[in-house]
């Protein structure tokens, strides 16, 4: 089927990073390099996502944005536990009680139609049939992130455009569609190569080489989705002291539950390693540890944020997105 990507002259797209570094900065760069990018709806509220659409709706005919699934995950006595254990770790935290949290999904699911974004895409599962029509009649080519053939056809029998296959490789969190569940591990390639041919490809996870773009698209990819190597990007909202440590260099990569209560991937450092054996339980761990972080990220104390990176963080090279995305991945002609 024909989608907006075919219009590009440069199968790549900027990631979706939810919390700060994606900016509509970063996707208008994205569009003027003769790709794309998407906005991260995820944590922002409608109206902060709808300022965002709207700006990059002037300079984009093809832009994208991300939004989070929401979940009804129990409340668990283990989650309880979490957050007695953060409260005797930060005292002077004002650590909240956790309590049901769809992420705005009616009002943000509610902007993307009435703008008909030209992309949407899904993290965190996928939606009902319903909305994935009601999207398509607003005129959005709908996007399934999965990490595995299974969701794959969830996402198919729903309707989905597109697929976006992320592998282990991935920065931040897994598309995972059950929470509860091990991360998958199967190379992109495999998992690639697994759903070629059932729908338009967006190849994701651990693409921060021209090597490793070349091998996606050899491995069925129609455009690939950059992340981790836009992180350092001029126009990214990576703050500061999570660039330095992207840098640097010096720190291994885990996935880790302890920030949100969902499997994503980043540097380690004290506080990934202090929970390692943190519960499952988005939102709800999310909402405990987001006071940590936000004093750690103002403080810029590198030891209590989410340092979200992809396995091969150490091959992205600062500067303009456009010339990060010229080097990866050469416009198609």
């Amino acid at each position: 089927m024909a989608t907006p990507l075919q219009s590009l002259r440069r199968p790549a797209l900027a990631a979706p990073m939810a919390g700060g570094p994606s900016t509509a900065a970063l996707v208008l760069a994205a569009v003027d390099a003769g790709g794309t990018g998407f906005l991260a709806g995820g944590y922002l509220t409608a109206e902060r996502l709808a300022e965002q659409v709207e700006e990059v709706g002037r300079g984009a005919d093809v832009f994208g944005v991300n939004l989070f699934v929401p979940e009804r995950a129990p409340l668990t006595d283990a989650v309880r536990a979490y957050r007695e254990s953060l409260l005797a770790e930060h005292p002077d935290v004002p650590i909240p009680e956790p309590a049901p949290d769809d992420d705005g999904w009616s009002d943000k699911l509610e902007l993307v139609l009435d703008a008909g974004v030209p992309l949407v895409s899904f993290t965190f599962g996928f939606p009902t049939a319903e909305v994935v029509e009601a999207l398509q009649r607003a005129g959005s080519t709908v996007v399934a992130t999965v990490t595995t053939a299974d969701e794959a056809r969830t996402a198919l029998d729903r309707g989905a455009d597109v697929l976006c296959a992320q592998g282990p490789d991935a920065g931040g969190h897994r598309a995972t569609f059950d929470q509860a569940a091990e991360p998958a591990t199967r190379p992109l390639s495999e998992l690639l190569s697994a759903v070629r041919g059932t729908a338009p490809l967006v190849a994701a996870g651990g693409l921060a080489s021209p090597a490793a773009v070349t091998a996606a698209r050899a491995a069925g990819a129609d455009a690939v989705q950059i992340g981790t190597a836009l992180l350092v990007a001029d126009e990214a909202g990576t703050p500061p002291a999570h660039r330095g440590e992207l840098f640097a260099g010096e720190r291994d990569v885990a996935l880790t539950r302890a920030f949100s209560g969902r499997w994503a991937q980043g540097l380690v450092n004290d506080f990934l390693r202090a929970h390692a054996g943190a519960p499952s339980g988005y939102p709800y761990v999310n909402q405990l540890t987001s006071p940590i972080r936000a004093a750690a990220k103002k403080a810029g104390e590198v030891e209590l944020m989410s340092l979200w990176a992809g396995r091969r963080y150490r091959e992205a090279q600062a500067g303009p997105a456009g010339e990060i995305l010229d080097r990866l991945c050469p416009a198609d002609g």
